[in-house]
């Protein structure tokens, strides 16, 4: 590093994740199973601020705690255990930190969330952004201004996506890859934003929206073109053992972003974590 500016920026959401591992089925209604594992800590954007800080990234997101347990919890493990800069992270009095329940089953996951939209915005929390090598972004249906004002400063987005609850997976979001660098969505949303009927079908539409397109497959590995580069991969998963699938999407987005700033060709970025996104996280 030559310089002291932060590797990565962050905004999004923060939760308290309780992820339940090791169900041999999902529980019919009334029913009681007990699981083989249990783990919890900060989800959501702390997947991703986590899993670049311990790549050895300056990593500074905004975000909101809560003022309550759970938020208090998130902020010192983050800060003190994770070493992650919160200078633009903000606790909210009043405001529930929101809280996931996670239960894994096979390779996959199940999410119950419980919370409020939280009371700052992302551009408020961002406000003019400070100059950064990258960052790590959940696109919205609403446009974010920093991100124009991040891009005209030299920074370089690599965006992804969440599950649209609505199913309607508006194209119009897709408008947004015009201020970004690369975009790693998994086969199940790559295919439902672009209006295609497979993962090969909707990287080529994305290769034509944004510099450096990805579309993980989870199992099957990963499919990538970078057209500043002139490479394409296509990948397989690596052979682990699948304990848990939360946060798998984040973990491959902040590996590839980070092997992409160490110059690694497009095949080694894209298998990293064995192209996780719909549900493999290496343990």
């Amino acid at each position: 590093m030559d310089d002291d500016r932060p590797d990565v920026l962050l905004t999004g959401l923060l939760f308290y994740d309780l992820v339940l591992t090791g169900l041999g089925r999902p529980p019919a209604p009334g029913e009681e199973i007990w699981t083989r594992g249990m783990g919890c800590g900060p989800g959501g954007i702390a997947n991703l601020a986590v899993a670049a800080s311990r790549f050895g990234l300056r990593t500074s997101p905004a975000t909101v705690f809560g003022d309550d347990f759970y938020g208090e919890h998130c902020r010192d493990l983050l800060s003190d255990q994770e070493h992650v800069d919160l200078s633009l992270s903000r606790t909210a009095d009043g405001w529930p930190t929101p809280v996931t329940v996670s239960v894994a089953c096979g390779h996959d996951r199940a999410l119950l969330t419980h919370g409020q939209q939280p009371p700052y915005t992302q551009d408020v929390l961002m406000g003019g952004p400070p100059d950064a090598r990258t960052a790590l972004v959940h696109l919205e249906a609403e446009p974010r201004e920093w991100l124009a004002k991040a891009a005209a400063n030299g920074t370089r987005t690599y965006a992804d996506v969440g599950w649209d609850p609505t199913q309607e997976w508006p194209t119009a979001l897709l408008e947004q890859l015009a201020l970004c660098h690369a975009f790693p969505p998994n086969e199940t949303e790559a295919m439902a934003y672009t209006r295609t009927d497979s993962a090969m079908a909707a990287l080529g539409t994305l290769s034509e929206l944004v510099p450096v397109a990805v579309v993980t497959r989870g199992g099957d590995g990963a499919l990538a073109v970078d057209q500043i580069t002139g490479e394409y991969a296509e990948v397989p998963a690596l052979d682990t053992e699948v304990l848990d699938a939360t946060g798998a999407g984040d973990v491959f987005g902040a590996s590839f972003l980070a092997a992409s700033l160490g110059g690694w060709p497009l095949a080694e970025r894209a298998v990293l974590d064995g192209g996780s996104g719909t549900g493999q996280l290496t343990p």
